[in-house]
């Protein structure tokens, strides 16, 4: 999501910005669930015992999302590092991700909710990109083995943190959910202000700098052969992994996989892993695909390869815009149903009512819509980064 501006417009690039645009266009019919859909605020799409096959797939298949942007992220940092000498790259990264942390409180939070008070701080993926990426910057100040050893500790091992008893000091309670456990940890920093954090820290940096150490594989001179064998080889160990970890059922998740007399919630279950954290299992399931996925679409082109790169070259951009366009559908919708001025106020989301919605097939005609229009500001936003030089060009 970070970066962009440091891919080609190459061919051997070009499997990049495909996967990235088909990852962020999958994103938006989640958030287009959460604004629309009549069950979003009462029930959990991923629970076996209550949801259906299609519900399921809506929500599960956008797990892919949030890793993959956290991955490219970091694969995208090494790639612009090569233009710029130590010193100034890792300044570059922590300027960028605290810029990032700003625009998670300041931009993402008013597009989610709406409420220009600023009464519920909601911390997501971008909180957790920004600040790994300023551990990032400071990591690259020492070494490649040094960012892939510890990002393969902190992928592999952050889970041993679900055996762990929670410090009973508070402020230690908190700082461990910030930065390894958190899932919908609400922080009240007044009587009328609260703060979520939903994305804990630490385990988005281990898959930002495994995404970095990737990187190398894409660096010139690197043969496209070897490339496609890693990718390959590692993709495979990662999905090997993940079903390795669900049938033994005993380490990779916080949440143990269910078991129901029943084969349909049985597979349900053996899917539904955890993302807040990102768990071992997790990762493996969602970034063995994403390695495969770059490894045979590095020669695909035409029609279709062209539009979803619009998308996946100016990620940043199509992200913050898709919330405000959504929210924007939101409140046409909420007055065009029969709502008024004394229901908009909602915490945390205003313009979205608990018993405010629709069905899944109008929730997907809003998300094609939705995407469908974000298209020709994406391409002309993509061409005006490659036919320009500002400096802000490269925070956006």
């Amino acid at each position: 999501m970070a970066i962009n501006q440091s891919l080609s417009a190459s061919k051997r690039m070009l499997s990049i910005d495909i996967l990235r645009g088909l990852v962020m266009i999958i994103m938006a019919l989640d958030h287009t669930r959460d604004f629309f859909h009549i069950n979003a605020m009462t029930t959990d799409p991923l629970n076996p015992l209550t949801t259906t096959g299609a519900l399921f797939f809506t929500r599960w298949i956008t797990h892919f999302c949030a890793p993959i942007f956290v991955f490219l992220s970091g694969l995208s940092a090494h790639l612009a590092a090569q233009r710029r000498t130590p010193i100034e790259a890792s300044a570059f990264l922590i300027k960028r991700g605290l810029w990032l942390v700003l625009i998670e409180v300041v931009v993402i939070t008013l597009g989610l909710t709406f409420n220009p008070f600023y009464n519920f701080l909601i911390l997501q993926v971008i909180w957790a990109i920004g600040w790994s990426m300023v551990l990032l910057g400071i990591a690259i100040r020492f070494s490649y083995k040094t960012i892939l050893v510890t990002g393969l500790i902190l992928v592999l091992g952050h889970d041993l943190f679900s055996y762990i008893p929670t410090p009973e000091s508070q402020s230690l309670g908190i700082i461990t959910k910030i930065l390894f456990t958190a899932f919908g940890t609400v922080v009240p920093l007044s009587n009328t202000h609260l703060v979520g954090i939903f994305y804990a820290i630490l385990p988005w940096t281990g898959i930002m700098f495994i995404g970095y150490a990737a990187a190398a594989w894409y660096r010139k001179g690197y043969e496209r052969e070897r490339r496609t064998r890693n990718l390959i080889l590692i993709g495979y160990l990662c999905i090997v992994l993940f079903i390795a970890l669900r049938l033994i059922n005993l380490y990779g998740d916080p949440a143990p996989r269910g078991e129901y007399h029943d084969l349909f919630k049985n597979v349900l279950s053996f899917f539904n892993v955890s993302k807040y954290p990102p768990s071992l299992q997790y990762t493996c399931m969602t970034l063995g695909p994403a390695f495969l996925f770059l490894a045979y679409t590095e020669k695909l082109s035409g029609a279709f390869t062209r539009i979803v790169s619009a998308y996946g070259a100016v990620p940043f951009f199509y992200y913050v815009l898709h919330f405000y366009f959504l929210h924007t559908l939101l409140a046409v919708l909420f007055f065009a149903t029969g709502y008024h001025v004394r229901d908009i106020v909602q915490v945390p989301f205003w313009f979205r009512p608990v018993s405010f919605g629709f069905n899944l097939s109008t929730v997907y005609l809003i998300w094609l819509l939705v995407v469908a229009s974000l298209y020709f500001p994406c391409k002309w936003f993509k061409k005006y980064k490659e036919t320009h030089q500002q400096w802000w060009l490269s925070y956006v």
